[in-house]
C-alpha cells in the first residue's frame, strides 16, 4: 500500500482554539501561530514533511546532513556570523531530523521575532552548501555515527527498528550509515534540497508573545519564487518482522529491546495506546519499572515507549541488565505481556496513567518552544488537530476496555528482540528458555 505524505496545506480546524490562528500563504504554505501574551519569548519553527524514510537507500542520511548544513551559512551570512547574531540575543537556534520530518527553529526574546523569521527564511531558501563546509560537516556526522556505534543502549534501538521494519525505510537509521554519508556529495545534497524543500512540504509554526500579522509579514515572500513541488510517496511496511537480532559486544551490561508493530497516527485507538504504554513501562508506577527495578533490582533503566508514523507504528521495551540476568529480565517482560493481553489493566492503573498523561501534557505547554512544537506536529499529522481541551478530553475518555483491546491487538502480534551484549543469538535464546 502506498500513500502520499500528509498535505501540510490541507484544511485544518483551529477555530475553537481562540489563541491559535492559521493562514495559508499564496504559495500554499500554512502558517499557524499561538499568541501567549504572558510570555517573554517567541519560538519559530519551519517544519519540512520529509525525513529519513523519504530518502532513496543511496541517499540515506541526506535529511540529517541538510539539518547540519543549513545553519552553516548563506551567500550573505557565514556560520560564525549567524551564531554570533543568535548568541548576542541570548537565543537558541537548532534543528532535528526524524523518520518523517525535519524541523528548524529559533527561540528568542519576543522583541527579536523579526530577526528570527529573517534568519530562518534566509537559511532555508538559499543555504550556501559550500564544498568545504560539506566536507567538514561530513566528518562531524561520521563522528556522530561512531558515537552511536560506541553507545550500546542507542545501538540496540537501531537494531530493533531494523528487526521490526526489515527492508523498509522506517527500519533505517535516520543518521544514515558510514558508507552513504561518506559517499554523499555536495551536488547530491543540493539536488535533495531542491527536490524536497519546496512549499508543498513546509509548515511554519510560531508561539509566544507575537501577533499573527507580524509572522505573516515576515514569511510572506518565503519560497514565493519556486513551484510547489510534490510531497513524498510512502509505502507501508509489508515484510514480516524478524524474530531476533543480536550484536556481540564485550559490554558490562546486556542491552535488550523488544518491539511490536503498533498503531499509526490516524488510528482512533492512539489515545488508548498512550495509556497502555504508560501502564506497561511509561513511568515509575508502571508494571515494568515496579517489577524489574523496584522489586527485583535487575535494571537501572527499564521502560516502554511508542512511536506513531503515517502508516505504521512501534511499541517497544528497553532494559539494561547484567548479561547473566538477561534471560530473567526477558521472562519477566514476557510474563507482563501475557498478563496484559489476558487480563488488561485495573481501574487504578487507568486512573494513574491517565492522570500522568494529562498532567504532563499540560505542564509541557508552559513555554513557547513546546507550544510551537504542538502546532508544527499537528499540522503535519494526517488528522485534524485537537485543541488542548480536546486532547485532554480524548485521554480522559479512554476506558480500561479500550486499553485491553489495544493491548490484545498489539502485543498478540509478532515480537522482535534486539540485543547488544557479550553473547550470541544461540546463547540468548537458550537463556530465554531456562
Amino acid at each position: 500500500m502506498s500513500a502520499t505524505a500528509p498535505d501540510p496545506a490541507a484544511r485544518r480546524h483551529w477555530a475553537s482554539d481562540s489563541d491559535v490562528r492559521r493562514t495559508v500563504l499564496p504559495n500554499g504554505i500554512p502558517v499557524v501561530t499561538e499568541r501567549m501574551p504572558e510570555a517573554r519569548s517567541v519560538t519559530t519553527g519551519f517544519w519540512v514533511a520529509v525525513g529519513g524514510r523519504d530518502e532513496a537507500p543511496e541517499l540515506s542520511g541526506a535529511s540529517h546532513f541538510l539539518e547540519h548544513l543549513v545553519f552553516k551559512g548563506t551567500e550573505r551570512r557565514g556560520a560564525r556570523e549567524i551564531a554570533e547574531s543568535v548568541d548576542a540575543r541570548g537565543g537558541e537556534m537548532n534543528a532535528f531530523t526524524s523518520r518523517e520530518h525535519t524541523a528548524f527553529y529559533t527561540r528568542l526574546p519576543a522583541d527579536d521575532l523579526e530577526f528570527g523569521l529573517d534568519l530562518l527564511t534566509e537559511v532555508l531558501s538559499s543555504p550556501a552548501l559550500r564544498p568545504q563546509e560539506v566536507d567538514a560537516e561530513r566528518e562531524v556526522i561520521l563522528e556522530e555515527l561512531a558515537l552511536t556505534e560506541d553507545t550500546p543502549d542507542e545501538k540496540v534501538h537501531a537494531l530493533l527498528a531494523e528487526a521490526v521494519f526489515p527492508d523498509h525505510p522506517l527500519g533505517r537509521e535516520v543518521l544514515g550509515d558510514t558508507e552513504t554519508v561518506a559517499a554523499l556529495s555536495r551536488d547530491d545534497i543540493e539536488r535533495f534540497f531542491t527536490a524536497h524543500y519546496r512549499p508543498s512540504n513546509f509548515v511554519i509554526a510560531a508561539a509566544g508573545r507575537l501577533e499573527h500579522e507580524e509572522v505573516i509579514a515576515g514569511v510572506e515572500r518565503f519560497l514565493d519564487h519556486v513551484d510547489a513541488g510534490v510531497r513524498p510517496r510512502r509505502e507501508a511496511p509489508s515484510t514480516p518482522p524478524r524474530d531476533i537480532v543480536v550484536q556481540y559486544r564485550q559490554t558490562e551490561q546486556a542491552h535488550l529491546a523488544l518491539g511490536w508493530r503498533a498503531l499509526d497516527q490516524a488510528d482512533p485507538d492512539r489515545f488508548a495506546l498512550a495509556v497502555a504504554n504508560q501502564v506497561f513501562g511509561g513511568g515509575m508506577a508502571s508494571r515494568l519499572f515496579q517489577v524489574i527495578r523496584e522489586e527485583r533490582g535487575l535494571a537501572y533503566s527499564v521502560y516502554s515507549a511508542s512511536s506513531l508514523y503515517t502508516d505504521s507504528g512501534l511499541l517497544m521495551v528497553y532494559a539494561g541488565t547484567a548479561p547473566d540476568r538477561a534471560g530473567e529480565v526477558l521472562a519477566l517482560v514476557d510474563h507482563e505481556v501475557e498478563d496484559l493481553v489476558n487480563d488488561g489493566i485495573t481501574e487504578q492503573e487507568l486512573a494513574v496513567a491517565t492522570g500522568y498523561l494529562v498532567g504532563s501534557y499540560l505542564l509541557n505547554l508552559e513555554d513557547s518552544g513546546s507550544r510551537m512544537g504542538r502546532l508544527g506536529r499537528a499540522e503535519l499529522a494526517p488528522v485534524e488537530p485537537l485543541t488542548v481541551d480536546e486532547q485532554v478530553a480524548r485521554l480522559r475518555a479512554v476506558t480500561a476496555d479500550d486499553v485491553h483491546r489495544v493491548l490484545r491487538s498489539v502485543l498478540s502480534g509478532p515480537r522482535s528482540l534486539a540485543a547488544v551484549g557479550p553473547f550470541d543469538e544461540e546463547t540468548l535464546v537458550a537463556a530465554q528458555r531456562s
